[in-house]
Formats: structure tokens, sequence, C-alpha cells
């Protein structure tokens, strides 16, 4: 697995706030939250960016969208917002695809 601070968490080496789990990804909260409700969705499979995965990944990629409709059912969101940000340029900063969903307020398009 590559060495970043997912594969960490995932590994169970570094503690988090894990919201679920399950053999494919881990769903946690993020430390810098940008709405009251932030979580992140992590693929456990190390793929970098978006601009890394194949098409063999395209259902554990489109699985994220799943597993984020799952985890907010269950808190009682049916608005909420998913991004995946993809290299440096776009704010990227853990090396590691994941997906942010965040809820608990209203958003403004575009973003900010």
């Amino acid at each position: 697995m590559s060495d970043t601070l997912f594969s960490k968490i995932i590994a169970k080496q570094i503690p988090a706030k894990i919201q679920y789990e399950d053999d494919q990804y881990l769903v946690i909260h993020d430390i810098q939250p940008a709405a009251p409700v932030h979580l992140l969705v992590i693929p456990k499979k190390p793929i970098a960016t978006l601009n890394d995965m194949t098409p063999a990944d395209a259902g554990l990629v489109g699985g994220c969208f799943l597993v984020a409709q799952k985890v907010m059912r269950g808190l009682g969101h049916s608005d909420y917002r998913c991004v995946f940000n993809c290299g440096p340029g776009a704010q990227q900063s853990v090396f590691h695809l994941h997906l942010h969903v965040l809820a608990g307020r209203s958003f403004t398009w575009p973003p900010g």
C-alpha cells in the first residue's frame, strides 16, 4: 500500500473518527471540516488521483457515491455535496483518492 496519511489511517496506524467501514471503503470525518458534516469516503485501494484510475477502477470509484448515499441516509441527510479534488491545483492535499461529502448547510454555485 502507498505511504499516505490515508493508507496509515486505513491500516489503523493513525487514529481517525470513523463513520463507516467495510472491506473496500473507509469513511472518516474530515479534520478541517468545511461544513457541519464533512466526511471523506476513501477507497482502501490506493489510487493517487482520478487521473491515475484505470477502467478496472470504475466500479470502485463509482461505489464511493453509493457509500456516500448510504452514510448520508443513515445520518438523516438527503441534501449534500460530493467532490473529488484532482491534483494540487484543485486543492488535493492527500494523494490517495477520496470523495468529500458535505452537508448541514446551504451551498452556493459555483463553489468558491
